[in-house]
């Protein structure tokens, strides 16, 4: 009785901690950041973002900002009337749904004239969901973006509580 317990609970533990295992955190511009006159496009080719990765948009702190738009609100560079921006320079995303995303400057013309916006397309780890586009080999392919530190601490709790379970 006290095995089917162990394996009952080591179940519960991975369900739990899994998925925030595997999300990957991106710094959109890796380095760069989140400023005028850098090809986002260029930079999230090849990436793939799923449900439960993290954008991470680091700026300085009121120097621009991000709305997240719809397609239209993205080739107009128009957030919408209704939006708050995030402006902290360290606006955290976390990608809770599959589909398109867009992300925009709403400051001055960065986006019209700085080609300050994002678009990615989030995919579902749902082995039913269908394939976007092919996947690059594995020497095309970017290593991935850092984890977070919820990544590394879920680690450190599931490797406790795994030790408790089989001391």
């Amino acid at each position: 009785m006290a095995f089917s317990n162990h394996y009952v609970l080591f179940i519960a533990i991975v369900a739990i901690f899994v998925p925030s295992i595997t999300a990957v955190e991106y710094v959109v511009g890796d380095e760069k950041g989140w400023t005028i006159n850098f090809d986002y496009q260029a930079w999230a080719q090849g990436k793939e973002f799923h449900v439960g990765d993290k954008l991470v948009f680091k700026y300085p702190e009121r120097a621009h900002n991000v709305f997240k738009v719809d397609g239209v609100g993205f080739k107009q560079c128009a957030p919408p009337a209704d939006a708050a921006a995030l402006t902290t320079g360290n606006d955290v995303i976390t990608l809770t749904t599959p589909g398109r995303k867009w992300y925009i400057c709403g400051v001055a013309q960065h986006c019209q004239v700085g080609n300050q916006k994002l678009f990615i397309t989030v995919l579902d780890d749902d082995l039913a969901s269908p394939t976007i586009s092919p996947s690059p080999t594995k020497e095309d392919q970017p290593s991935r973006a850092t984890t977070t530190t919820t990544t590394t601490f879920c680690f450190i709790i599931t490797t406790f509580l795994l030790g408790l379970l089989f001391a």
